[in-house]
């Protein structure tokens, strides 16, 4: 039984449009979606397989090797940015729930202040990083 168009509420009309309006502009994930919504779940990984795909692939291999070390920045980014807000919290006003969320926003912002240093410091923009990944997971669906 499907609702006719006059009996679809003002909502769900609007809805409907809006989701096909976003679905023609992020048409681009659909080429992700084997990744995103796999057949069978990806095996599981750990840095071993990592560095044996970048040892077995001279081309996506230093690509992926490089933002792996990029990362690094992003890490110590949000533990910098975490005990150095939630300090100044602590320090100014006493508060146990201020200095909660000034952890929790300032391993947010470093950690993205981080990314973008390790981004910029190996010129990962010079790099097709999407690439690798996408290498490495259909490297990681065929050993399994």
């Amino acid at each position: 039984m499907s609702e006719t168009q006059e009996s679809k509420s003002f909502f769900k009309k609007h809805w409907e449009g809006y989701k096909e309006f976003w679905g023609e502009r992020f048409s681009f994930l659909d080429n992700y979606s084997r990744f995103l919504y796999p057949e069978k779940p990806l095996p599981h990984w750990d840095s071993s397989v990592v560095e044996e795909f970048i040892a077995s692939d001279p081309v996506y291999g230093p690509t992926l090797k490089t933002t792996r070390k990029a990362a690094n920045f992003g890490a110590v980014g949000a533990a910098v940015g975490a005990v150095s807000t939630a300090a100044c919290a602590w320090k100014w006003s006493k508060s146990p729930h201020g200095a909660a969320l000034s952890f929790a926003f300032g391993a947010a912002v470093g950690g993205t202040f981080g990314l973008e240093i390790g981004s910029h410091w190996y010129q990962l923009y010079r790099l097709d990083t999407m690439a690798s990944q996408v290498k490495f997971y259909e490297w990681l669906q065929k050993r399994a």
